[in-house]
């Protein structure tokens, strides 16, 4: 018997050295201001009002309440802040010590699908475009079109001038993430103090999202309300995988693209949206396109991060901003003073005005919103359900990465 427990013994010994030894798994996060993340800790409590997301929030609390601490999950971050950001993750690696960008769930959800242990790198900078910022090396230099051209000779700008700064300022970011990314690998126990060299680790995976800057750049996709108007967005972004998986010498690297989706799925848009309905549709579709080449098909995901999108919280939001026109329409009229008018509006959102709001969207907007809605909305409902969504399909490419 003593013989036996002595086995049983060295066996489980041996089974929890076994799971410590797997290998370091190592997603790296990379985009704009979205993937930096504008959702503040203050949001979280909007996450327990629908019961669809109720789960959610069960994962991102401690059993005191407060945003877990992941055990398994390391992060180092730049872009946020002026200094890498790094420690094990938990809610405040957003935009702002304060928020959460997509990583929280991301990390969390990652952290269920897997027993090994986990650092993300996370690598985000506001306001960055894919067509300069993040232009990876293989897409060659950005070339001024003909419209951008046409306009610079009407304002007599000077051409040689810009394709001078233009050529300065393409590639600064990609280069940047790659260097990071290299940075953390070559000393790996800086940022996780437990790591050791004999378990190794993997390069697991990378997750993009960004979009806005090039959503928004008419000059740059001068046909954009035309089909395939961003065709160059899906040629740039095919590249840049190409790019990403030699540059970090991982070629079947799972990678996941986080498809734009402010405002939700275009078909629910109101008719005050109709106007930009067309251009983000294309854009939508270019940006969701790499997915379906043949030579990325099983190891590249589109996530359209729209299914997200919190119709009732827009709702809500899109009612208050009403409100303030007419209060704003009959300050003007009245020639209120601003306490005045202050109060007005205050009236006016405890529903003394005929189409005040109600109790229910009070209460979403006063727990749901701390952004505007290009950062959709400052909601962690609406970034939390983004983070598990590439979570979840990074998962499904890994596992049939793992089947082949």
């Amino acid at each position: 018997m003593k013989h036996l427990l002595l086995t049983l013994t060295a066996l489980a010994v041996g089974s929890l050295v076994a799971q410590a030894a797997k290998p370091l798994q190592v997603f790296v996060l990379a985009g704009q201001s979205n993937m930096q993340g504008h959702a503040k800790v203050t949001t979280f409590e909007h996450i327990g009002m629908d019961p669809a997301t109720k789960p959610m929030l069960a994962e991102m609390l401690g059993a005191d309440g407060k945003p877990k601490l992941c055990e398994r999950v390391w992060i180092s971050s730049i872009g946020c802040a002026e200094a890498e950001q790094t420690g094990k993750l938990t809610a405040g690696f957003g935009a702002t010590t304060e928020k959460i960008g997509p990583e929280f769930t991301f990390g969390l959800y990652m952290e269920k699908f897997t027993d090994a242990p986990i650092l993300l790198i996370k690598t985000s900078w506001g306001g960055k475009s894919l067509n300069t910022d993040f232009r990876p090396p293989s897409a060659g230099p950005y070339v001024f079109n003909e419209t951008q051209l046409a306009g610079f000779q009407k304002q007599n700008k000077d051409v040689a001038a810009m394709q001078t700064e233009k050529a300065k300022a393409t590639g600064v970011y990609y280069r940047l993430m790659i260097e990071h990314v290299k940075k953390v690998l070559a000393d790996i126990k800086r940022v996780v103090p437990d790591y050791d060299s004999a378990q190794g680790y993997e390069l697991a995976g990378f997750a993009w999202f960004q979009g806005w800057n090039d959503l928004v750049a008419r000059s740059v996709y001068p046909n954009r309300e035309m089909p395939g108007g961003y065709d160059d967005y899906s040629t740039v972004m095919a590249h840049f995988i190409r790019d990403v998986r030699k540059d970090l010498n991982a070629p079947k690297l799972p990678f996941v693209i986080g498809v734009l989706g402010v405002g939700g799925p275009t078909a629910e848009f109101g008719p005050d949206k109709q106007r930009s309905k067309t251009h983000k549709d294309n854009f939508r579709s270019a940006m969701a396109a790499p997915a379906l080449l043949p030579e990325f098909k099983g190891n590249v995901a589109a996530v359209l991060t729209e299914k997200y999108w919190d119709q009732e919280l827009s709702a809500a939001r899109a009612k208050e901003d009403d409100l303030k026109q007419q209060v704003k329409k009959l300050a003007t009229e009245g020639k209120m003073k601003p306490a005045e008018e202050k109060a007005l509006f205050r009236d006016a959102m405890q529903k003394k005005l005929t189409k005040g709001l109600t109790e229910r969207e009070r209460q979403v907007l006063e727990k749901g919103v701390s952004n505007a809605e290009y950062h959709y909305l400052g909601s962690a409902k609406i970034l939390g359900g983004v983070g598990k969504g590439l979570a979840e399909a990074m998962a499904e490419l890994r596992q049939l990465k793992s089947a082949k």
